[in-house]
């Protein structure tokens, strides 16, 4: 399978995926960091891909949605953004509803 491939299965699969440095328990960057812990504040489960452990992934990554920085967040399969974005939406009580209701939609 292609890696734009794989990505495009990921981010459709789950409801919401960040693909950011290290994971959300150990970041391996800052804006990782902030990311991973505005969608943990949250409380509604998300699922993440650690790109320094997938170079594929890391090198194609910025071409699937044409952004090219990371983190990315996908909800409900689209790209919100990146850290910056992720912050301001959780800061302004938006990302919760946004992760709640891709969760539910997704829900069997």
């Amino acid at each position: 399978m292609d890696v734009l491939e794989r990505i495009d299965q990921q981010v459709k699969q789950h409801p919401v995926v960040i693909y950011m440095k290290g994971t959300p328990q150990f970041p391996q960057c800052g804006f990782s960091m902030r990311a991973a812990a505005a969608l943990q504040e949250c409380g509604v489960p998300f699922d993440y891909v650690n790109i320094l452990d997938d170079q594929e992934i890391l090198q194609n990554l910025p071409r699937y949605a044409d952004w090219p920085t990371f983190p990315q967040i996908y909800i409900d399969g689209e790209l919100i953004g990146g850290c910056d974005i992720t912050v301001e939406l959780h800061e302004k009580g938006e990302l919760k509803a946004l992760m709640e209701a891709a969760t539910a939609k997704a829900a069997p």
